[in-house]
């Protein structure tokens, strides 16, 4: 196509969104709802962490930063698919679907590596006890989530801008709900093969994070079943519970939505895994996080009886 023919795609459409008078309301208020738990079944863990000192230790300070990233995570997306799910106008700007991008998939990096962060913290709180506090140590910790966050946010940049400068000037329909990298490189009118190289970053990202956590956990249940007392097993095992069931989540839909390839699946599928992966997925992590942990349900339970009196003694 002739350059100077070419009209530039200033905004994109979110064709997939069903109209409000054709029962998108439906769709509106269970997301709304899972939205706000997220929200603040998330600020919840983050606040019970810094208010109980019982909580300040490496692996609740990772489970809290996990938390506040997940706040984060699902504010890029959720609220523009509430909004979608209610206007006519079901659109995004070049920019907005640019910072969309780029914010969603830093903060998914950034959380898969404090993932990783935590499956070796476990694994030297299991498998090494004695030395734990002398490796683990604060100034230890906060270099291991800075350079998660920096490493998370810098990773994607060299992509986004890559993308800003390609040309857009066919057909501007996203068929998915939120901006993501293979829909919205469909639309852009030149050759996008240099994609594959960046999906073997991010697969070799993907599969380094994974094979850590695996082998970190592989190890740590080595060491646990080794151990003769049932009570301190059952123990080391419930710790590592939680942290297992959220990494299954996190990672398994990261690899149905991203380690596919040339693999297709049906547009319904497709839209269900995006949902499992932005949107389920953080809503089970206070669920887990809070259920199955004794010290984390004490220090919430601690949280609102101090609110209930202090609503009292206001009255």
């Amino acid at each position: 196509m002739d350059p100077e023919n070419q009209t530039m795609v200033t905004e994109f459409y979110f064709s997939d969104f069903p109209q409000f008078e054709k029962g998108s309301l439906f769709f509106f208020i269970p997301l709304l709802f899972i939205y706000m738990f997220i929200i603040v079944g998330n600020f919840t863990i983050f606040f019970a962490v810094r208010l109980d000192v019982r909580l300040h230790n490496p692996m609740y300070n990772f489970i809290s930063i996990f938390s506040f990233l997940e706040i984060w995570y699902t504010t890029v997306t959720i609220p523009k698919m509430l909004s979608n799910l209610v206007s006519e106008q079901k659109t995004i700007s070049f920019v907005g679907c640019l910072l969309q991008m780029y914010f969603f998939h830093s903060l998914g990096v950034t959380e898969g590596l404090v993932l990783t962060v935590m499956a070796i913290d476990r694994y030297v709180a299991i498998c090494n006890p004695l030395r734990y506090a002398v490796i683990m140590t604060p100034r230890l910790c906060i270099q291991l989530t800075s350079g998660s966050c920096i490493f998370g946010f810098l990773m994607l940049l060299p992509e986004i801008v890559w993308i800003s400068t390609l040309p857009f000037c066919g057909p501007n329909q996203i068929h998915q709900l939120f901006c993501d990298f293979e829909p919205v490189l469909r639309l852009a009118c030149t050759d996008t093969s240099m994609i594959l190289v960046e999906d073997v970053i991010h697969a070799i990202s993907i599969l380094t994070s994974v094979s850590i956590i695996t082998l970190s956990y592989l190890r740590i249940v080595t060491v646990i079943l080794r151990i003769p007392s049932g009570e301190s097993r059952q123990k080391a095992f419930s710790t590592c519970a939680a942290h297992i069931t959220i990494f299954l989540l996190f990672f398994g839909s990261v690899t149905l939505m991203y380690l596919r390839f040339s693999v297709t699946f049906p547009p319904l599928l497709d839209k269900a895994i995006a949902l499992m992966f932005a949107v389920l997925a953080p809503f089970f992590n206070p669920i887990v996080y809070s259920l199955r942990n004794k010290d984390m349900k004490e220090a919430i339970e601690k949280i609102f009886c101090s609110q209930k009196m202090f609503s009292v003694s206001g009255s």
